[in-house]
């Protein structure tokens, strides 16, 4: 009879210690979910295909990415906050332009870098100063960015602009592999490496980091523990226009060239990728990693349809359902958490 009782004991003290880990690690779900998702599909296309998970495919799936990867973690810190940026396309395609436009003057790659980053980060200010001081909502402020943003690419020039510096195709005609048909890696995916690693520190171990938290979590709770709410949210517009900004620098490298038209819809690509890898919509939960995995999930299924020979309108719609899907995974966390918590 002891030995029943002590089976029953360990079991229910499994089962508690279970339930326990969830409770703490409730935010965790979604991002395991995303590497669920990812590893499925890497395993299905590759199961179809028979050439799917290579170094090539893998190698191209970061190189591909790199500029959505660097918005999406701009992108993370605004909706940890619960904000939104929807400029974040628009800004990326006029420094895009602007950089090209300097570089075929004859401007040195050292000037025209850091003028689009610091344009990218009075974007941001100019949505942040909106949202802060004026009242305006995210959505709104970050749309009149978006429309400014790209009237001023527009202003440009009409037509594109050929990229002819080495030292910006370097960044994506470089190749660092350790042998013939290894994966391989370009100064934009590790470019794009660098400010996931970056973001994932300033979140995780600072103090504005916890700061962002607080904020999504409550704002007002975190505005009576005196903790500077409008600093941080006017800082997490900077740091995604910085990032809007570093984008240009990337996808200008990765095209050749820049169009006023470049990056329309990427907005809503970086917003997906960051909620399909786990972070709330109304803040407060959510982390940097999570918001890669996305990016990959988002850059599989491009890959996939690639593969398949289908029409690319099918990336949307899958990207769609898995949104939906995530959408409502993120409602019943918070839903259920809301029920602990009473």
């Amino acid at each position: 009879m002891s030995a029943v009782t002590a089976d029953v004991s360990r079991t229910g003290g499994f089962a508690e210690t279970i339930q326990r880990f969830r409770s703490r690690h409730a935010s965790w779900v979604p991002v395991f979910a995303a590497v669920v998702i990812l590893v499925a599909m890497l395993i299905g296309a590759q199961a179809y295909f028979g050439n799917f998970v290579t170094p090539r495919v893998l190698s191209a799936l970061l190189l591909d990415n790199a500029y959505l990867l660097i918005l999406a973690v701009g992108m993370t810190f605004v909706i940890l906050t619960g904000g939104i940026d929807l400029s974040v396309g628009a800004v990326m395609a006029f420094t895009g332009m602007l950089g090209a436009s300097m570089l075929s003057q004859g401007t040195p790659v050292a000037v025209v870098i850091p003028v689009m980053l610091v344009l990218g980060a009075l974007m941001g200010l100019f949505v942040g100063v909106l949202v802060q001081y004026f009242g305006v909502q995210p959505f709104i402020a970050s749309l009149a960015a978006m429309f400014a943003a790209r009237g001023l690419a527009f202003m440009v020039s009409l037509s594109s602009i050929r990229v002819e510096e080495p030292a910006i195709l370097w960044l994506q005609s470089t190749r660092m592999q350790g042998g013939p048909g290894s994966f391989y890696l370009t100064p934009t995916g590790i470019l794009a490496l660098v400010v996931v690693v970056v973001g994932i520190l300033i979140l995780q171990f600072t103090r504005f980091g916890r700061t962002i938290y607080a904020i999504g979590g409550n704002e007002q709770s975190a505005r009576l523990m005196g903790l500077p709410v409008v600093r941080t949210k006017l800082l997490a517009y900077v740091i995604s226009g910085v990032c809007a900004g570093l984008a240009g620098v990337v996808f200008t490298a990765y095209t050749g060239a820049s169009y006023p038209l470049n990056g329309i819809g990427t907005e809503l690509d970086t917003i997906a990728a960051v909620v399909i890898g786990g972070t709330l919509l109304t803040g407060g939960s959510g982390f940097v990693l999570g918001s890669m995995i996305g990016v990959f999930v988002y850059g599989t299924i491009k890959t996939a349809i690639s593969f398949l020979g289908v029409d690319q309108s099918w990336t949307r719609i899958t990207i769609g359902a898995l949104l939906l899907v995530f959408v409502v995974v993120q409602r019943l966390l918070v839903a259920r958490t809301a029920r602990t918590s009473r």
